[in-house]
């Protein structure tokens, strides 16, 4: 399926064009994302719509009851009518699907780390919406790949201000990547205690499956749309960049980068290429 222009303009920075329903699986997301992910959805666009699905009589639901009012997010409260049914999913389904008929959003964000939402993407998509998805790494990967673009929450939770040496720079990870069975292929899995292995392998054989001009120049921003179309889920600040540009800067050792500007304006264009190996 392909990417959405809107979607994939956004990934070096675009003006928010989206009109977005955001619903949220309280079951399946942490209160501790929230300031993240409306920050991260603004990036996109307008979230016209902030609603939040679960039983909040729970305890489990408490800390989600302490943001909910700051935040202007609608609880819709959903009770557990049996054990092992979850009428959550359920109700966040039909509420999405009565939204969509209603043709005001250009696109729909769905939080959650649930597989069952995979129908629900799929939907969405055939409708020519944009579907923004949100959840942690054991997100199954059907559900990802649903999605126009998936973002994991972990990129989004706070960070608490560690000690840094003023001298030393921070370095990326180096180690070598994993093996990859196509370009579309998922990192091997790995502990929840390490780092996400720095995608080499990945952005070269990606770089080589793009078009590029006939010096072997791709515009960085075209190579972004490229990568969120066979990849939903890539993301630069799982490795430790802010952004694409940082990203690929980190592998000056195998490409070039040159900065052109734009006809007209005083704005920089990034292309990139890999660099020619000596025989």
């Amino acid at each position: 399926m392909a990417v959405t222009p809107k979607v994939v303009a956004k990934l070096e920075a675009d003006e928010p064009t989206l009109k977005l329903a955001v619903l949220i699986d309280a079951d399946n997301a942490q209160a501790t994302i929230i300031e993240g992910l409306l920050a991260e959805i603004a990036t996109f666009g307008e979230a016209t719509v902030k609603r939040i699905y679960g039983d909040f009589t729970a305890p489990a639901s408490a800390q989600w009851k302490k943001v909910l009012q700051t935040h202007a997010i609608k609880p819709i409260q959903q009770f557990a009518y049996t054990t092992g049914k979850n009428a959550t999913d359920s109700t966040l389904i039909i509420d999405a699907m009565d939204l969509l008929y209603t043709r005001r959003f250009d696109g729909f964000c769905l939080v959650s780390s649930d597989s069952d939402f995979t129908g629900l993407a799929l939907r969405i998509r055939e409708e020519g919406l944009t579907v923004l998805g949100f959840g942690e790494q054991k997100t199954p990967e059907a559900f990802r790949n649903a999605c126009h673009k998936f973002i994991f929450t972990e990129v989004l939770r706070p960070v608490s201000p560690q000690k840094t040496s003023v001298n030393t720079p921070y370095a990326p990870a180096t180690q070598p990547p994993p093996p990859f069975s196509s370009i579309s292929g998922e990192v091997e899995s790995a502990q929840k205690s390490s780092p996400p292995t720095f995608p080499r392998k990945f952005i070269l054989k990606a770089l080589g499956s793009t078009q590029y001009d006939d010096a072997g120049w791709v515009n960085l921003g075209a190579f972004g749309n490229y990568l969120t179309k066979i990849k939903p889920d890539f993301d630069p600040r799982l490795y430790g960049f802010k952004k694409l540009s940082d990203l690929v800067k980190a592998m000056g050792d195998e490409l070039e980068i040159e900065e052109r500007r734009t006809a007209g304006s005083s704005a920089k264009v990034l292309y990139i290429r890999r660099r020619a190996t000596t025989p």
